[in-house]
């Protein structure tokens, strides 16, 4: 019986860390954390290797290496760290079994988004053509209350002429993002923080800084109209996402939020 009960934890002891190793995969898929990533796992695996082969001085470096690595570790992907761990410290994500659908564990047929994205991106649509600048926050699990309250509180339904008239040019609430949350206007004029990230492309203003910025601290999705060129740009964990259309970008944004 206790070589059963053995038997099934070892499987179960391998299953765990082969999705560990997936899910730290996916999160760092795409990044230039991704070379150190599997460098890492090549280094660990010839440790092993060392170990099993009796081979105990190289087998002692490679350990010594390993385990003052783990602090630089924690430099090299710090992002990535915070990224999962707001995942899981996701203050709501009990109530629709958010973070086991973030994590793909469970396949069941999706919810449909109470957002209505459709019109938030036609309005975005409208004020680009205007060259209006906007920057839209829609939040999902993590708490945006620490940037809502900088901002002017609202309730509002979510419709597109609402949104065009927030934003217009002469509107005393255009300036600053609004936050929505369950297809309500939460808050305008809200002050994001700005990202501190080099590499973005000089082309690009403080309405993006400020929205990589707060997707890189939460998981919340922003939306930006650029008032040089009326672009749309959508961005997730603090990155950029290519779209061809305004009605793919509009399915990409239902996927995100359920």
């Amino acid at each position: 019986m206790d070589l059963i009960n053995l038997r099934i934890l070892d499987i179960l002891d391998i299953v765990l860390v082969a999705l560990l190793l997936y899910y730290i995969y996916k999160l760092v898929k795409g990044t230039a954390a991704i070379n150190i990533f599997i460098g890492i796992v090549m280094i660990y695996l010839v440790w092993k290797l060392t170990q099993f082969l009796a081979m105990e001085m190289l087998s002692s470096v490679l350990g010594e290496f390993i385990g003052v690595g783990m602090f630089a570790l924690i430099v090299v992907f710090q992002q990535e760290i915070r990224k999962f761990l707001l995942m899981i410290g996701s203050t709501n994500f009990g109530r629709r079994r958010k973070f086991l659908r973030q994590l793909k564990f469970i396949r069941d047929t999706p919810e449909d988004s109470l957002t209505d994205v459709t019109a938030i991106v036609k309005a975005c649509q409208k004020m680009g053509t205007t060259f209006t600048g906007a920057l839209i926050v829609i939040k999902r699990n993590t708490s945006l209350d620490f940037v809502k309250t900088s901002g002017d509180e609202l309730d509002i339904l979510v419709k597109t002429p609402i949104i065009e008239s927030i934003f217009y040019k002469n509107s005393p609430l255009h300036d600053g993002a609004m936050i929505v949350d369950d297809n309500r206007i939460v808050a305008t004029r809200v002050i994001l923080p700005v990202t501190n990230d080099r590499d973005i492309p000089l082309r690009f203003g403080l309405r993006h800084r400020a929205a990589i910025g707060i997707t890189e601290k939460t998981d919340a999705l922003a939306l930006i109209v650029s008032e040089e060129t009326g672009q749309m740009s959508y961005i997730k964990n603090g990155e950029f996402v290519i779209f061809k259309t305004p009605e793919e970008l509009i399915e990409k944004i239902k996927r995100d939020l359920q």
